[in-house]
């Protein structure tokens, strides 16, 4: 018999796979974590993957889409906007320090700096940014983007089938203590972000 917490984290990823808006939504949200919000979207991706077994490659296919789709964005906001809203975009997103650095990172290692960026849960707006204020190359930026957000993605796939079963059980089982506390980890940073 299931209890209350396996009840209502199983509800919650039985309703997320019925949506017709699900994918959509992760698209959007995919985006958003690469435009505005750096919080990890892998926080909605593990649990959902590990409920769909079916699913799962597409979930990732458009998470990175959302991720690819964004990245352009932003490499383009860099490119035509940085002169006239720079500070503004710079301090919403790590400050001048964090540019700076990046900056001079993409000059002397480009792609590496890029494909490095997007691996790790290193929040890409300064990268997306830097790349696009300082006239580094659309294609190989793009390109970076796919590749490290490929094997974040498509990895965290491979993570899931292997870990499987044990995995969910888990999330099933701490389902209310991981939303809590991925909610206050969004919290401070939010808080500081705009202190």
């Amino acid at each position: 018999m299931l209890d209350s917490k396996e009840l209502s984290a199983q509800t919650w990823l039985d309703r997320l796979d019925r949506s017709a808006y699900a994918l959509p939504l992760l698209f959007v949200l995919s985006m958003m974590e690469t435009l505005v919000i750096p919080i990890p979207i892998e926080a909605i991706l593990i649990p959902w993957m590990l409920s769909q077994k079916r699913r799962r490659w597409s979930i990732a296919s458009v998470a990175l889409a959302g991720n690819i789709t964004a990245a352009a964005l932003g490499y383009w906001l860099g490119a035509l906007a940085m002169e006239q809203w720079g500070d503004t975009l710079i301090s919403l997103f790590g400050g001048a320090q964090a540019y700076d650095s990046f900056a001079e990172e993409i000059h002397n290692n480009g792609f590496m700096s890029v494909l490095a960026v997007g691996v790790t849960p290193t929040p890409l707006q300064i990268a997306m940014l830097a790349a696009g204020a300082t006239g580094y190359s659309f294609l190989l930026f793009l390109l970076a983007v796919t590749l490290s957000r490929s094997v974040r993605y498509f990895g965290l796939v491979l993570l899931v089938n292997v870990a499987g079963d044990a995995a969910l059980k888990l999330w099933k089982r701490y389902s209310r203590q991981i939303g809590a506390v991925l909610l206050v980890l969004a919290g401070v940073w939010l808080w500081f972000l705009f202190k």
